[in-house]
């Protein structure tokens, strides 16, 4: 089921707010998990048993962990606890890579499996390993199956995050506070992602679908794609988190932010710190840090950082391009620690301009099928095969989107944000913004309702992860 779908707006998420608030408090995680289930069930009812697996496992192994905790039991339930959790996510998302470069390699015909990625299992997969890692180190397993159950299966962020840390809402779980307030601040945060979504990144990927069809390429066409995929990523995924997060509220549960407008960075460091945090945090603790992270020799300061970001390009997906782009991030991280850093401090406009060319470069080697592909959207760029600069499609699609260009580019950044909060420091700005709030989320609902009423379907980006 999507959060982008009339169903889930209008049928699903009411009913589930109703029955959960009629709820006693000692009900209130069964009757999420329940609606969990149903949610992920919607469209992917057998793969509920491979995550109900999962969930058992995961609980049987954090008790093992815990009462063995200090001795050679505990580290080998908590490696093996790891390691079966890999295995699912290596099966399910990798079989077919490592079995079609193994027949390239050595020229056998194995038969790939073809088997379907469970949708978010690679984000439930690290939720797993993160509750798994904080009872090893000592945080308390989970003694109450429902309340495990909840943490992983939880329908707000199953599906595409933010990666929620178990040491994080272990006590939110047990006990969490239910407000008005804070349930009206996660409605406003979920219609202002659902409208990033819907609004703003499905018309982006309009333009994208376009640009892969047409024959009539052209630098300018290039450009076009390249920036439209850049705001496409961007309200696509951050729009999903901020549902996720809104939707969190609603039900007591604080969820840490994963986008802190991260085009506004000036380096490619500062660029990770504010894009898909919670990824990245969950790389820096589990694996970076354990590796020993920077305290080590410059050598294996430098291995550390290009396993990790192969790791995280490969968790994005099962192809070559997605390790080439985490690579890619590596050697840019590299170069700013050990030398650019310094000289990016120099000049704000031209590191900003630094930024937002390289994560476009990044973007259309991560959105292409193959390398080739890649290369040949980057030499589009530059005008390579003797592409003329313009044509008349892409001129028609620079008409055509404009307005929608202009929307995005303002708001990837904290300009209203910032308006709004200067309004609101005197007490009739802070009157007149408290009464348009609803009317302006009212005609956004309505807008987005429309736009879902006659559009396509239009899944997350991030589903396919």
């Amino acid at each position: 089921m999507l959060f982008s779908s009339i169903s889930f707006l209008y049928y699903f998420l009411p009913l589930t707010i109703i029955l959960y608030f009629l709820s006693p408090r000692y009900l209130k995680n069964v009757m999420l998990l329940l609606s969990s289930i149903l949610f992920y069930a919607w469209g992917e009812p057998r793969y509920v048993f491979l995550m109900g697996g999962s969930i058992l496992t995961s609980y049987g192994f954090g008790i093992g962990i815990e009462k063995y905790r200090g001795k050679g039991s505990g580290k080998v339930f908590c490696v093996l606890a790891v390691i079966l959790s890999l295995a699912a996510l290596l099966y399910f998302k990798y079989a077919d890579f490592f079995l079609i470069n193994w027949n390239r390699a050595t020229g056998q015909n194995i038969p790939l499996l073809h088997v379907a990625l469970p949708i978010g299992i690679s984000f439930y997969t690290f939720q797993i390993i993160s509750y798994i890692i904080d009872v090893y180190r000592g945080e308390a397993a989970q003694k109450n199956i429902i309340h495990l159950a909840t943490y992983i299966a939880m329908f707000p962020q199953l599906i595409a995050g933010p990666i929620v840390r178990y040491s994080d809402i272990a006590g939110q779980l047990k006990e969490r506070r239910h407000a008005w307030g804070m349930a009206a601040e996660g409605i406003r945060r979920f219609i202002i992602g659902l409208g990033k979504k819907v609004l703003l990144a499905n018309q982006l990927g309009e333009l994208c679908s376009v640009f892969r069809a047409s024959e009539e390429k052209s630098v300018l066409f290039y450009w076009l794609y390249a920036l439209a995929f850049a705001l496409q990523i961007y309200f696509d995924f951050s729009g999903y988190s901020d549902m996720a997060i809104g939707l969190g509220k609603i039900f007591g549960f604080h969820f840490s932010e994963n986008f802190r407008y991260p085009y506004i960075s000036a380096s490619i460091t500062e660029f990770w710190r504010r894009w898909h945090i919670s990824l990245g945090s969950w790389f820096r603790d589990y694996v970076y840090i354990p590796l020993g992270g920077n305290r080590v020799n410059r050598k294996r300061h430098l291995w550390n950082i290009f396993l990790v970001w192969a790791l995280t390009g490969f968790w994005h997906g099962a192809a070559w391009n997605f390790i080439a782009w985490g690579l890619f991030f590596a050697i840019l991280l590299a170069m700013e620690k050990f030398w650019l850093g310094k000289w990016l401090e120099k000049s704000r406009i031209l590191s900003h301009s630094y930024v937002l060319f390289l994560v476009m470069i990044s973007f259309m080697i991560f959105n292409a099928q193959n390398m080739g592909q890649a290369f040949s959207d980057i030499g589009g760029l530059f005008g390579a095969g003797g592409i003329p600069l313009a044509s008349g499609e892409a001129l028609y699609c620079l008409r055509s989107f404009g307005a929608v260009f202009l929307i995005s580019i303002v708001g990837a950044t904290p300009v209203i944000r910032q308006i709004i909060d200067r309004i609101s420091k005197r007490p009739a700005g802070r009157r007149m913004v408290n009464g348009m709030e609803p009317i302006v989320l009212g005609v956004l609902l309505l807008m987005i309702t429309a736009y879902l009423v006659d559009g396509s379907f239009n899944p997350f980006l991030y589903f396919r992860f």
